[in-house]
């Protein structure tokens, strides 16, 4: 039985969560913006002679930060392993920041013709490769902050974190598609919005150099226990583990990243609906998402993981075609859709970090988190929207379920044939 030692947090730890979600949160921020803003992205750094072909290179350019994010894991997460999983923290922010920076200050396609889209392609790399090893420094930092019977509840804060970034990245459309004309948000109001996501980026450098390193972190480096090469002893020593973080990931992320960082772009394209309320409804329910996600990671640290990622994926294998097949350009039924999707995901969201970190020790745990988890999100989540544009432009909009049911099929199986790791001895 759970004592009350192990469940109660102290003053330390809470800093710390604390300090790890905020940094988390300005990171994402940026990540998020070219997704809230691709539209007016293909217009500004593609020729505008055809429109279809201007976004799909768009999403190709996301899709390609992607690429970078399991080079990003496999070299940021070595490092947060040999070095700290706050040093690691510290460069990805002021990675990701500076990029957000290059992408604002970048003159667009008629000013400099082609020069335009390539710096866009390396400010989105640079990002890909910042956010590749993010997820494993900072679930690493959030789930070894805690102690044993609250460790799913401080993971779910990194996913707070995350939809906190992509809420503020969706404020910022609201507001500046809400308040500008076309003209003035073609012209500057897009780079605003990127020049105040890489000013957050800055204050969120300044948390994580104040911030300590965690005690795992400390023990396993004075107790003679670090890898000289984390990469090389995850693969040797946790292949398992390795291919069970690439299972468990599929339907998390493709459903994250179809149903809360692109339905607004996919519904306003599809169905027509004016992109300031799609962006709206993504606001309403974002605030929703994030005020549950804490109570979905205590509830997973009462009654375990494998339930609540089952019935998350198990919802998706029944509701993904009626929920896709209700779009129809209203804003009641968007939200009704986004905010059932939401629900569903919080299963996911609020265990992916401790799930992960549970499946090894602290030696490899930011690689290990990182690297399976970056491939995974490579393949299924940065390439989610232009599969899905593609699939709209095709004339196949009502297939994109079948895509949505098989992965989280998939991943269905993994939940349910995984080991339990609630109440595993974390070190």
């Amino acid at each position: 039985m759970t004592t009350e030692v192990n469940t109660r947090l102290t003053g330390t730890h809470r800093k710390a969560i604390l300090a790890g979600t905020i940094g988390n949160t300005v990171e994402w921020v940026d990540w998020a913006l070219y997704s809230i803003f691709v539209k007016i992205i293909a217009d500004e750094f593609f020729p505008r002679s055809d429109g279809a072909v201007g976004l799909l290179s768009t999403l190709a350019v996301f899709a390609v930060g992607f690429v970078m994010r399991p080079v990003g894991a496999a070299v940021l997460g070595a490092y947060a392993d040999r070095y700290g999983r706050k040093k690691g923290l510290t460069l990805t922010i002021g990675l990701m920041a500076g990029a957000s920076f290059v992408i604002a200050l970048t003159p667009n396609y008629d000013t400099i013709g082609i020069f335009a889209s390539i710096i866009l392609l390396i400010a989105r790399l640079l990002q890909g490769f910042s956010a590749g090893g993010e997820f494993g420094s900072s679930s690493a930092f959030l789930v070894e902050s805690t102690v044993p019977g609250r460790r799913a509840f401080a993971g779910s804060w990194q996913q707070v974190s995350v939809g906190g970034g992509t809420l503020i990245a969706s404020l910022l459309g609201t507001v500046l598609t809400s308040v500008l004309s076309d003209d003035a948000l073609h012209s500057w109001g897009w780079r605003l919005a990127f020049v105040i996501g890489g000013l957050l980026g800055l204050i969120g450098l300044w948390l994580r150099v104040s911030v300590e390193d965690t005690e795992s972190f400390t023990a396993m480096t004075t107790g003679g226990r670090a890898k000289a090469n984390p990469l090389k002893a995850m693969f040797r020593e946790h292949p398992v583990a390795a291919l069970r973080v690439v299972g468990i990931t599929i339907a998390g992320t493709l459903t994250y990243y179809i149903w809360i960082t692109y339905l607004p772009t996919y519904a306003h394209i599809t169905t027509g609906i004016p992109l300031n309320q799609a962006l709206l409804s993504q606001t309403l329910c974002l605030i929703v998402f994030i005020v549950l996600l804490p109570f979905a990671g205590m509830l997973s640290d009462r009654i375990g993981r494998k339930p609540t990622m089952s019935a998350f994926a198990a919802g998706f294998v029944v509701l993904a075609w009626p929920l896709l097949a209700a779009l129809d350009g209203s804003f009641v039924m968007l939200v009704v859709v986004q905010l059932i999707g939401m629900l569903l995901i919080l299963g996911y969201s609020a265990n992916c970090a401790v799930i992960m970190a549970e499946q090894f020790p602290p030696e490899v745990r930011a690689t290990g988190i990182a690297l399976p988890y970056a491939l995974a999100v490579a393949l299924f989540g940065g390439t989610a929207p232009y599969i899905t544009t593609w699939l709209s432009e095709s004339g196949y909009r009502d297939q994109l379920w079948i895509y949505v049911s098989v992965a989280a099929l998939v991943s269905l199986v993994v939940y349910l044939t995984m080991p339990e790791t609630k109440n595993k001895e974390f070190k």
